[in-house]
């Protein structure tokens, strides 16, 4: 590219001129005629400035575009094992109920491996192409319509995750409420509709507005912290855990998460990630397992698969160990909003630099959407019981396992290489998981009957 020449034959050198990338391929200094030994000497220094300038120029926009991690290795085992606690341990007791305690097992293990397995694949795709979004790995793989296609299962997925969360809200803290205030049963304060709407704004929002994932992982810790009061609190005292359907299918869903905390990894790399990782999934997978066994083996043959049942209103340890649950529950949900936000950012905003405007816009137009779902509509929980039996599958099965075999080279690993087969089996495993998860809930629908699982 040349730079263009004033009417006075001279090179123009104004920052109009400079190509938006910042770099300029060559210079032509030439002019027409006979230039004199002064006017050479003129044209070298203007050349020698406008090189500093271009240098400056690109520097100050590789500062602005590269992003560097600073959030720690144990603030992002937080996040991670937070998104992941959310998604189906109030289901886990009724789930044991219908499978007994061996296959229970099995199938937890199985269900840990496989989204650790996941995840390395998610992880392996974007360190090919240096991406770290999950919507970009679409478009690297199938396009604009791959972009689309992934925001749009991310935002399902977790505005059914969110739908959940503040259902479980709405129903079980005005019980607390009144548990802790005897006699009060005609306020306003008890109403779950007005409930989730303070809790929206005086927690949710607050913390949705923090402009990085990283910055929540103290409130994943501390929410994390109220799990394991409500475990310790589980077997002295005979706690009985009745459960609910969780929007989704699958117990590990927290992948919509997964690359946005590895982009504010401190020290980022694919095995420091995927260390993150399996930690949490460790981590997660011994909670649930110790949540089953102690709310399956305590009332054995009574499990029920409703919301969590009200304790007696006059013991108050057994409430506050209620209320650490609901706590866990609410803290889970800006942690779930990110990636959501991200999705939308990525489809309707994906050349603009962050703007505050945009960041709280689209966190209270989401809160206010969730808000209304769960006060207006009564059986929002099947509704996304059915959206998260494909939303799931999808994200922990179909499109890291999609993305892995479109995305990594054949040169680097041909179709026929053992990576890529297996990849191909993991996709087929997902569209298996979700044909069943999608009959059991018609089945369900149909006969109005529970089936076993989907947990």
């Amino acid at each position: 590219m040349e730079l263009q020449k004033t009417s006075n034959g001279h090179q123009d050198l104004s920052p109009d001129r400079i190509p938006e990338n910042g770099y300029v391929s060559h210079f032509n200094i030439n002019t027409r005629g006979t230039i004199s030994e002064k006017k050479v000497t003129a044209l070298k220094v203007q050349k020698f400035y406008m090189t500093s300038y271009l240098l400056v120029c690109n520097l100050f926009c590789l500062k602005q575009s590269f992003f560097v991690g600073k959030t720690s290795f144990g603030m992002s085992i937080f996040n991670l094992s937070n998104a992941i606690l959310g998604s189906g341990i109030l289901g886990l007791a009724y789930a044991m109920a219908n499978t007994g305690i061996i296959l229970f097992v099995l199938l937890l293990t199985s269900m840990a491996i496989l989204s650790a397995y996941s995840i390395h694949l998610l992880l392996k795709s974007a360190g090919v192409v240096g991406i770290r979004a999950y919507e970009q790995l679409g478009n690297r793989a199938f396009g604009r319509p791959g972009k689309i296609l992934a925001a749009c299962i991310i935002t399902l997925n977790n505005i059914g995750a969110m739908s959940s969360y503040l259902f479980i809200v709405k129903i079980e803290l005005p019980h607390i409420i009144q548990g802790l205030l005897p006699d009060n049963s005609d306020y306003w304060f008890v109403d779950g509709r007005y409930l989730i709407i303070i809790i929206s704004v005086l927690v949710i929002l607050p913390l949705a507005l923090m402009k990085r994932l990283g910055y929540l992982g103290y409130t994943s810790g501390f929410s994390l912290s109220c799990m394991v009061f409500f475990l310790i609190s589980v077997s002295p005292l005979s706690i009985h855990l009745h459960t609910v359907r969780d929007v989704n299918s699958f117990a590990f869903v927290c992948h919509p998460e997964v690359l946005p905390i590895y982009t504010e990894l401190k020290n980022p790399s694919k095995k420091r990630m995927q260390k993150v990782a399996n930690i949490s999934i460790l981590t997660m997978f011994v909670m649930y397992l110790v949540t089953a066994i102690f709310g399956y083996l305590t009332f054995y043959g009574n499990v029920k698969s409703e919301l969590l049942e009200m304790y007696s209103k006059k013991d108050t340890l057994m409430l506050c160990v209620r209320l650490a649950v609901l706590i866990a529950v609410t803290l889970t949900v800006p942690v779930v909003l990110f990636p959501i936000r991200r999705a939308v950012l990525q489809l309707l905003f994906p050349d603009k630099p962050f703007h505050w405007v945009r960041h709280i816009s689209i966190a209270v137009c989401l809160l206010f959407l969730v808000n209304l779902l769960v006060i207006f509509v009564p059986n929002i929980r099947d509704i996304f019981g059915f959206i998260g039996a494909t939303s799931a599958p999808s994200l922990i099965f179909i499109l890291p396992g999609i993305f892995y075999i479109c995305i990594v080279p054949e040169e680097q690993e041909p179709l026929k290489s053992r990576p890529k087969i297996q990849a191909i089996a993991f996709v087929t495993l997902g569209f298996i998981f979700m044909i069943m998860s999608i009959t059991f809930i018609i089945i369900e629908w149909v006969t109005g009957k529970k089936t076993s699982g989907g947990h």
